[in-house]
């Protein structure tokens, strides 16, 4: 059986998040959703959006699904100004079902709060 290869990426709140203004998140905001389309329109990044987190425990933010390699997505994903800046870190996670069972269609990602 053949099998389609992809990885999930969580976007985590840390212990310890960067304490900014709201002028700050909204830029930060922006710059992610920019970078998110940015990924989108290379054809890397295949959906993304904002999740729950039921439990609260380590309050899970976003979640990303990429035709990459973990490290590779890790990079690529680390390259968010939103990450650097440590508003969100990052947890990684390959993903393998049988191929073709699920189709990504290319589609508009926002890039800006004022596109959502």
């Amino acid at each position: 059986m053949d099998f389609d290869r992809y990885t999930v990426v969580l976007l985590v709140t840390p212990d310890q998040p960067p304490q900014l203004s709201e002028d700050e998140a909204d830029r930060l905001q922006d710059a992610h959703l920019a970078h998110l389309a940015d990924l989108h329109e290379r054809g890397v990044l295949l959906a993304a959006g904002p999740v729950g987190d039921p439990g609260g425990a380590r309050y899970y933010r976003g979640l990303s699904i990429l035709r990459c390699e973990p490290d590779e997505a890790l990079r690529l994903k680390g390259e968010d100004p939103a990450v650097q800046a440590g508003v969100f870190e990052l947890v990684a996670m390959p993903w393998m079902l049988p191929a073709g069972a699920i189709h990504f269609t290319p589609t508009t990602f926002p890039r800006s709060t004022e596109d959502v």
